[in-house]
């Protein structure tokens, strides 16, 4: 059911009224449609990625480490403005965007979470928060537009929103940590 959920969600963000609209504003195209892609991607995992393949990736991916990295560098370029950019301007940047963030994150992250321990996925998320207040901050500081297709006021409230999740996203790990119970299933068979 969800790789079929999977490929509609896809398919949807791919409908040039939705791309349009998602890519009208530098905030939704960064914490909606890629989001979204990514999304779409981790529940077309068991289709784009079956139980033999991998069962095949597990020696690579011990623990969900190469996995989660390879997740976090490929949400790294989607968030330069040159790349945010180029998947306005180019449709082959686009049609890169629509194949890389469903396969390179949402396929890696539903992949290796499962795998990955406690304290690898504490590393994630902390280096995931941190990143939001990095880019936030970039964003909100910068004199000048980064992004050549969205105004300077659309980047400084996507700066905002950066921070803002970070700092939700922190106080939520605290109370995880402090308050609740962090439950890890045991990781699959390496």
């Amino acid at each position: 059911m969800k790789p079929r959920l999977g490929l509609l969600l896809w398919l949807v963000l791919a409908l040039p009224p939705a791309r349009h609209a998602l890519e009208a504003a530098m905030s939704l195209q960064m914490l909606v449609q890629i989001p979204l892609l990514a999304l779409a991607g981790w529940w077309l995992q068991p289709l784009l990625l079956p139980r033999g393949r991998l069962q095949a990736l597990a020696p690579w991916n011990r623990g969900g480490v190469s996995g989660l990295l390879l997740a976090s560098l490929a949400a790294m370029v989607w968030m330069l403005p040159r790349a945010m950019d180029a998947a306005i301007e180019s449709p082959a940047v686009e049609a890169a965007k629509f194949a890389s963030v469903p396969l390179l994150i949402g396929v890696a992250l539903a992949a290796s979470w499962p795998r990955a321990g406690f304290v690898v996925r504490g590393v994630f998320l902390v280096e995931a928060i941190a990143t939001a207040f990095r880019v936030g901050w970039l964003y909100e500081a910068a004199p000048q537009r980064l992004c050549t297709n969205y105004l300077l006021g659309d980047q400084q409230w996507l700066g905002r929103l950066l921070f803002a999740i970070g700092t939700v996203a922190s106080l939520w790990l605290v109370a995880r940590l402090v308050w609740g119970r962090i439950e890890v299933e045991a990781p699959a068979a390496r």
